[in-house]
């Protein structure tokens, strides 16, 4: 099966499939970092990938009429303002600079059978003015493509993994493959809750939903792309199945009998002096601490200022929280831990945010700055999450696994 993965990162896609199956030949990556001179992501995506593919680094609006055919397209784009705009003869197009209608462009030529894709929680709510607009977008398009969907934000931690990072996890398949045409045989709540991709890689609790919407999204109900971003708005939920223009969305709870790995069976037990803070606990402190404070607007007026309190030292009997692109700077969200040896609080190594994230020791070690290691970990995905998948995808496609039966 031959994959192209965009926003390729440090290959957090790549590593996943292939240690789920030796099915997956990554044919075609890009990665860009717009705004840097020194593209040390793709560096590292180079270096640790240097055969078996195309591996480009140039901006995907360029880059995207070079695609070769392929049967899975991967990625992780960001969440962005994904409402449309009339622009004279052009007609209707996305707002520039955003990537998911790069995407649309790809699918469009292409039309591979498969689309994994990853973006981060609050896509599904997003903007605040228009709730659902920007992923009921991305369905609209998927839809008109011929693709029916499912979707599900997926906490590694829920599932046994040292991290507890919520992801949206998005999966598309053309109606006219198998899968597709099998979905069309059971109802959506089947799908979401037994027999879909999710359903197989991810158990969730058989329950009574406690929403259900299912709306028609076809042309005669939208005239048009423009139209549908004007006025479409929608609550979905954490899991859902669309096909033929309506969807089924649900809130659902995972089911794991596994174990759960704790932060401290990561931890590396000797590190070097630096990582330690024992100058300014007061500070982190400070930072972690709950707050009431008041503060002034900036036009004069009052308001008090709350936060709750979050652990410190971080807890080392459960999964890490999740770590973002900040990581090792003096900030809120950084982990604070003690250390196993010596007992005094230090932050995590590049390492250990490697293992975090599931990626071999030293993964990012390929000559960029210490402080971009902890950048591309922030950005990373669970590797694990993704080799769950990948394997769960590749037994639907070759048939172990059947969709309208939910049967091995």
């Amino acid at each position: 099966m031959r994959v192209v993965e965009l926003f390729a990162g440090v290959g957090g896609f790549r590593l996943g499939l292939e240690k789920a199956s030796s099915a997956y030949n990554t044919v075609w990556a890009n990665q860009w970092e717009p705004g840097r001179k020194k593209q040390h992501a793709f560096d590292c995506y180079a270096t640790r990938f240097p055969n078996g593919s195309i591996n480009t680094n140039a901006d995907i609006a360029f880059a995207k009429t070079d695609v070769p055919e392929h049967e899975l397209l991967v990625g992780g784009f960001p969440c962005q303002d994904y409402s449309v705009a009339r622009t004279g003869a052009e007609g209707i197009v996305g707002k520039k600079g955003v990537l998911w209608w790069e995407i649309r462009d790809i699918l469009e030529a292409k039309r591979p059978p498969y689309v994994l894709l990853e973006n981060v929680d609050r896509l599904l709510k997003s903007p605040t003015s228009q709730r659902g607009r920007d992923f009921g977008t991305i369905l609209y398009c998927l839809d008109q493509l011929g693709y029916c969907v499912e979707w599900r934000v997926i906490n590694a931690a829920d599932y046994g993994f040292a991290q507890k990072r919520r992801r949206t996890f998005i999966f598309a398949t053309l109606k006219k493959m198998e899968i597709g045409l099998q979905m069309h045989k059971v109802p959506k709540k089947k799908v979401v809750f037994e027999c879909g991709l999710f359903a197989n890689a991810f158990p969730i609790l058989d329950q009574t939903e406690l929403s259900l919407f299912e709306p028609e999204i076809k042309m005669d109900n939208f005239v048009s792309l423009l139209d549908f971003s004007e006025r479409f708005q929608a609550s979905f939920e954490n899991a859902g199945f669309m096909c033929d223009g309506a969807f089924y969305t649900a809130k659902t709870k995972p089911v794991f009998n596994g174990k759960t790995a704790f932060l401290s069976e990561i931890l590396e037990y000797d590190v070097d002096d630096k990582y330690f803070i024992a100058d300014n606990l007061d500070k982190w402190k400070y930072l972690k601490g709950s707050k009431r404070e008041l503060r002034h607007k900036p036009n004069g007026d009052p308001y008090y200022y709350t936060e709750g309190a979050i652990p410190f030292p971080d807890n080392l009997d459960s999964p890490a929280r999740t770590i973002l692109t900040s990581e090792s700077s003096v900030n809120r969200s950084t982990h604070v831990i003690i250390d196993l040896k010596t007992g005094r609080e230090r932050l995590l190594t590049p390492i250990e945010c490697e293992r975090i994230n599931g990626f071999p020791d030293d993964w990012t070690n390929t000559g960029m700055p210490e402080k971009f290691r902890y950048f591309v970990m922030g950005n990373a995905l669970v590797v694990g999450v993704v080799e769950c998948l990948g394997r769960t995808l590749e037994s639907l496609i070759s048939g172990k696994c059947n969709v309208a039966t939910n049967s091995a």
